[in-house]
């Protein structure tokens, strides 16, 4: 089915740069999106989060190793 929407030109422009740091179109890009907030998660979609969290996040430990205690802290 084919969908029309309007949105603001800056939205638009970087909509299209993530789809093209992901290698994809953005067609495809507003399709994942749907699909997570339609509750349809597919292994595609959470590992492409996974990596733009990755990437937007970064992240170092400083060489320290995470505790065992730690990482289940807060868990029931």
């Amino acid at each position: 089915m084919n969908v029309t929407i309007s949105v603001e030109d800056d939205l638009l422009e970087r909509a299209r740069t993530l789809a093209r740091n992901r290698g994809i179109s953005l067609q495809e890009l507003i399709r994942e999106q749907l699909r997570l907030l339609a509750g349809e998660r597919t292994g595609a979609d959470a590992a492409a989060e996974l990596l733009d969290l990755m990437e937007a996040r970064g992240g170092h430990s400083g060489g320290q190793r995470p505790r065992r205690e730690d990482a289940y802290e807060g868990r029931t």
